[in-house]
């Protein structure tokens, strides 16, 4: 399971679900032959994920002293996750993260990694404000 992976689990992110295959129109035999096309519409759920208020409820767990909105290691960290720089270069590696982020100026792969987590949280259902997507 990829570290990206884990931090949906983590946060309570199912698998998505496929709708099922629309079942065949029903035909209608007569003399003559008549088709009855019956349309159906599929709709698909759409899940959110709280994890502002997971993520609030684990920091007060902690005795409040996470800095989750703005730190990626502090949200691993919340999240019972390997928060070394070598599980960061690893996650940002996964995520796409520039090269030239990875390779030397760590500060910046950090707050690029903690905006693409959350971008992408918020991609896959979850609800993050927007004024940590910025």
């Amino acid at each position: 399971m990829s570290i990206f992976d884990t931090i949906k689990a983590k946060l309570g992110f199912g698998p998505k679900e496929e709708a099922p295959a629309p079942a065949p129109a029903p035909v209608v035999q007569d003399t003559p032959v008549q088709e009855v096309v019956v349309e159906q519409e599929v709709v698909t759920p759409i899940s959110e994920v709280d994890v502002l208020s997971q993520l609030e409820a684990l920091a007060e767990e902690h005795g409040g002293k996470s800095n989750w909105r703005v730190s990626i290691a502090d949200l691993l960290r919340l999240l019972g996750l390997d928060y070394s720089l070598a599980a960061r270069k690893e996650l940002a590696v996964e995520l796409g993260c520039p090269e030239e982020k990875i390779g030397g100026d760590y500060s910046a792969m950090n707050i690029w990694l903690h905006k693409e987590v959350l971008r992408k949280l918020a991609a896959n259902g979850g609800n993050i404000p927007a004024e940590l997507l910025d």
